[in-house]
């Protein structure tokens, strides 16, 4: 696995994260997510992410990573990069979402007692708050690190112009923003260029969430919806009305071009949104070990040509010309 320095930090982060979003929840089988997080760590996926809402229920991804951590990876903690969030709806009444300090710090709380830790490395706010100040909302995530809960502080799918005030805010009160964290694969591009820019001036690291368009991006979805797949799962966020024929038309082309490269199609996904200087990381869902084998492989593939980008932007329906290097 290759490491890339976070912004302007000390910290560095592995290509491909993983991320257990799905999978991972009270819902699914133990043993096999023991198994996925432990042959992650073995390929050398050292960060595993988090949010206070993942399962389902919610928080039982966070207890059933602690569990592992306890019987398994203990010793390793400090070979591990722990992220979590908090911005979601997490439970009943008006103190169980958004970005109030009162619901950031007692959530960060319950996320240490869910994995049985003393401080995770990474915690964001998970989405921006309309209606609470930002100066309120990065006042916390300060507090949280200077209250040693927290090693580093991180925002999720802020725009342009949120990212700019939170981190001259964060800056301002002495804890730097060490990451962003938005959605970005083929087919959904907004952070072009318009973030990316943002987060290059400002040193901020970027970690990629649904690089692989949940799943889309993948062979799975080749020849119709496989029964165990997100879009056939009822709590999944993959829908099977959004497998538009258009979009599989898309996929097929796409398919070709990987296998030309010498890669499967998850791995050219993964590939492309590495391409970026200013991506540091892939976040990645896993629902077996075979997956995370196959997506630990692309950030060694070769460099795209302007051809091959070129294709893609014409296969995905996209006008960006935004390649990176």
């Amino acid at each position: 696995m290759s490491y890339r320095r976070c912004g302007r930090s000390g910290l560095l982060l592995p290509a491909i994260s993983l991320g257990l979003w799905h999978n991972f929840g009270a819902v699914d089988s133990y043993d096999h997510a023991r198994a996925i997080l432990l042959r992650a760590f073995d390929l050398g996926i050292t960060h595993i992410d988090l949010a206070n809402n993942y399962g389902p229920p919610p928080g039982s991804a966070e207890e059933t990573f602690g569990r592992i951590l306890r019987e398994e990876l203990r010793s390793h903690r400090d070979e591990l990069l722990l992220s979590t969030k908090a911005g979601y709806r997490m439970w009943p009444g008006p103190y169980g979402e958004w970005g109030s300090r009162k619901y950031l710090v007692a959530s960060i709380d319950q996320s240490l007692r869910r994995m049985g830790v003393d401080y995770v490395d990474i915690f964001y706010h998970h989405r921006p708050d309309p209606d609470t100040p930002m100066e309120e909302t990065m006042g916390a995530l300060d507090f949280i690190v200077r209250s040693g809960r927290a090693l580093y502080a991180g925002i999720s799918s802020y725009s342009p112009d949120e990212t700019r005030a939170a981190v001259a805010i964060l800056r301002q009160l002495g804890t730097p923003c060490l990451i962003h964290q938005p959605v970005y694969n083929m087919f959904n591009r907004w952070i072009e260029p318009g973030l990316l820019q943002v987060l290059e001036a400002e040193a901020v690291g970027c970690i990629v969430f649904s690089p692989l368009a949940q799943g889309l991006l993948s062979n799975r979805y080749l020849e119709g919806i496989p029964q165990n797949s997100r879009a056939a799962k009822p709590h999944g966020f993959l829908r099977p009305e959004e497998i538009t024929p258009e979009k599989r038309r898309a996929v097929q082309e796409l398919y070709t071009l990987a296998l030309a490269r010498g890669q499967t199609m998850a791995q050219m996904a993964l590939s492309w949104v590495l391409r970026h200087a200013a991506v540091t990381s892939a976040l990645v869902g896993a629902s077996s070990i075979e997956q995370i084998q196959e997506n630990a492989r692309a950030p060694a593939a070769a460099p795209f040509t302007p051809q091959e980008l070129e294709a893609i932007d014409r296969i995905t329906g996209q006008t960006a010309r935004d390649h990176g290097g």
